[in-house]
């Protein structure tokens, strides 16, 4: 039985001191085990998580989002008896609230990965942000041989026994989360989609359009090669 006590959730984040308390305080209404990793900011973002009660783990400098999460999952993998590791992002734009959706699509499908999925409602998404999602879907689905509608969701739930898999991944920006689809597909792994609300606030992307897009660019034709192969 999948339930509050065995997930563990994990919230990279990196200059997130108006978000993180809030954010993680909610969370840990939702699970027992809630862990900050603050990838190296130099505002009051570790101080404000500490502030929510939960476990933080800081960066000395910034790595990057991939990095964050995996020094994450390393640290819960180790942790006995839990059964997932949910991840969702400082900013606000995931609900806390919406966890045990997840939680009930755990038990329902045994699933080893699980993404939200917004794309159901796109109402409140941007207009170009609906487009670039609906694009790199179809695109990163292709590679993965299964069909994943919001790819560029990062609130997830993964299994323990995934998780070595995960933490070997060699990226460490945001490219990370999309390489996370395709080692688990190419695992075998069936990833379900949980419906989620889309959220927008004042937070900004951290994402940078041209250097995250090239290096998207250059993932999806390493993916393509190593097919062939």
């Amino acid at each position: 039985m999948i339930d509050r006590t065995n997930v563990a959730a994990l919230i990279p984040c990196y200059f997130e001191a108006k978000h993180i308390r809030d954010v993680a305080a909610r969370v840990k209404e939702q699970l027992v085990n809630v862990l900050v990793v603050d990838d190296g900011s130099t505002d009051a973002t570790e101080s404000e998580a500490k502030a929510a009660g939960v476990e933080v783990m800081r960066h000395p400098v910034n790595q990057g989002k991939g990095a964050a999460i995996k020094t994450g999952l390393r640290m819960l993998a180790e942790r006995p008896g839990m059964a997932y590791a949910m991840i969702l992002d400082g900013d606000g734009q995931h609900a806390p609230e919406e966890i045990p959706r997840f939680l009930a699509a755990a038990n329902e499908t045994q699933a080893p990965m699980l993404v939200g999925n917004r794309m159901s409602d796109t109402r409140k998404m941007p207009f170009v942000r609906k487009m670039t999602n609906r694009f790199m879907s179809s695109q990163i689905s292709k590679v993965c041989g299964q069909w994943v509608p919001d790819t560029q969701c990062g609130f997830r739930m993964i299994q323990r026994e995934l998780l070595p898999a995960m933490v070997a991944i060699a990226t460490t920006k945001f490219d990370y989360e999309t390489e996370m689809l395709v080692v688990a597909s190419l695992r075998g792994c069936r990833i379900e989609a949980v419906p989620i609300s889309t959220i927008y606030g004042d937070e900004k992307s951290k994402i940078h359009p041209v250097r995250d897009t090239v290096r998207f660019l250059e993932m999806m034709a390493r993916f393509k090669r190593e097919a062939r192969k």
